[in-house]
């Protein structure tokens, strides 16, 4: 496919828009994956743009070595936690090019307006480093005051260069970079973290459109966080704005529904561990401290179970059927990219719930067939997101996020992942087949040519 783009760029992104279903499992996620783990070993040529913090001071100088000037769309990355591979470096690279091959495929935006920037500040992976393939520097990690003067240096240089109007979309920091970067420039510059705000649409899509087959209202649930990372706290404070807007809970109440488990445990008040950061603080609830998943469930009683920290098999059979003895309907969300690090199979979702669960997970999983039905395991995956909300901020021209217009889009977030939930018909819900181009193509055509409009640029 690489090859491809490289020797006609029109035939692939045809290819890829006609053959979304099959062929976005290749371009994204699980096989990126695999590519971003041997990054080194296929590289050829560049995608994007590499940016290394032995730029530091000269980062404009290096960006306006791209020859494209009018850029719309930057995704970057510094390939900290890539996926749920965890730090993989300058080879993380394969994600900001896969991003913005759906943004063209799925969203119409020329690829000539979008940039891939991989910011390599080094890896802590020592086998990355002794690697002879490796194409990243070959020194740990930069934290610290040079890492934000680094990071900021970019930010500006990006203005200076491309424009306030030029979208940079955060992908695939580390958790202790992600909540804070965003923090810092999303009233400065129009941007966004996909990992919290993309991923938490998505997952909400999934949710309300799992109401329809539960019976119950979204506030008749609880949920329960394998994680309590980026994705995971972002999902869980999207949840709370959901309950209320749509239930008119107050914030507390909102916010008594959801539980987050991290690796010490359940977080609740006070808890003798410790370890609570500031963005998991909303959900630390009076609670006894646990630290055995089998035993939180059986205290908490979730509705919905979501994995989001990369933990394989960590729902194991005794887990699911636990969630299952407890809901007629068990919602369980097993999130983890890449289909290697899925906290559990659809397959033993659907098995050891005797085929009552409703599952997603964030990399496609096969059908199944059994208890007298088939089953088309859902795919709660943020490709379904980025791609038309990055177009819309491009489209609307929106130049500076204040914080007042942050508070907007969150609503924007919930009000797209409303939109999301309602494409869901009774017929998905009776386990027939729809196909994908249906949902996705729908209002891309033009109505005076046989062609999708992304032909047109």
């Amino acid at each position: 496919m690489m090859n491809l783009l490289d020797t006609n760029q029109r035939l692939f992104y045809r290819l890829l828009s006609e053959n979304t279903e099959e062929l976005m499992p290749i371009v994204y996620t699980p096989t990126v994956g695999l590519a971003c783990q041997k990054y080194g070993f296929i590289f050829t040529n560049p995608k994007g743009m590499f940016i290394s913090i032995k730029d530091k001071g000269h980062v404009y100088e290096v960006l306006s070595n791209w020859p494209e000037k009018d850029i719309k769309a930057i995704v970057v990355t510094d390939g900290e936690r890539i996926l749920g591979l965890g730090d993989l470096g300058a080879q993380g690279m394969g994600i900001p090019v896969g991003k913005l091959a759906l943004y063209t495929a799925l969203a119409d935006i020329p690829p000539h307006q979008t940039l891939p920037i991989t910011l390599d500040v080094g890896t802590n992976r020592e086998e990355l480093r002794n690697d002879v393939d490796y194409i990243g520097l070959r020194q740990p990690r930069v934290r610290g005051e040079e890492y934000d003067q680094f990071i900021d240096e970019f930010m500006q240089a990006v203005f200076r260069r491309f424009g306030q109007s030029c979208l940079i979309q955060f992908e695939d920091f580390g958790k202790d970079n992600a909540f804070r970067l965003l923090e810092m420039y999303r009233d400065k510059y129009c941007t966004f973290n996909d990992d919290i705000q993309g991923t938490a649409s998505v997952a909400l899509a999934g949710i309300l459109a799992a109401l329809k087959a539960t019976g119950k209202s979204l506030k008749e649930h609880t949920f329960l966080f394998q994680g309590a990372g980026q994705a995971a706290v972002g999902i869980a404070l999207l949840i709370a704005m959901a309950l209320e807007k749509r239930e008119g809970l107050t914030r507390e109440e909102a916010l008594s529904h959801v539980w987050l488990r991290d690796s010490k445990g359940l977080v609740v008040k006070d808890r003798p561990s410790g370890g609570i950061s500031k963005p998991k603080a909303p959900f630390a609830h009076p609670h006894e401290p646990m630290e055995d998943l089998m035993e939180i469930i059986r205290s908490i009683k979730p509705t919905c179970l979501i994995g989001a920290a990369a933990i394989p098999g960590v729902f194991t059979p005794e887990v699911i059927k636990e969630v299952g003895d407890l809901n007629e309907t068990p919602i369980i969300f097993a999130l983890s990219n890449p289909t290697s690090q899925a906290e559990c199979t659809a397959e033993a979702a659907y098995t050891y719930t005797e085929g009552r669960a409703i599952f997603a997970s964030g990399s496609p999983f096969p059908h199944f067939q059994g208890f007298g039905k088939s089953f088309e395991p859902g795919q709660g995956n943020n490709a379904y997101i980025f791609p038309g909300a990055s177009l819309g901020v491009i489209a609307a021209g929106i130049r500076h996020i204040h914080e007042s217009v942050f508070l907007f889009i969150e609503s924007v977030f919930l009000f797209i992942a409303e939109g999301l939930a309602d494409m869901v018909t009774a017929d998905d819900l009776k386990d027939k087949e729809k196909h994908i181009k249906e949902m996705l193509y729908n209002y891309n055509y033009d109505g005076d040519s046989n062609l999708p409009a992304v032909y047109k640029w």
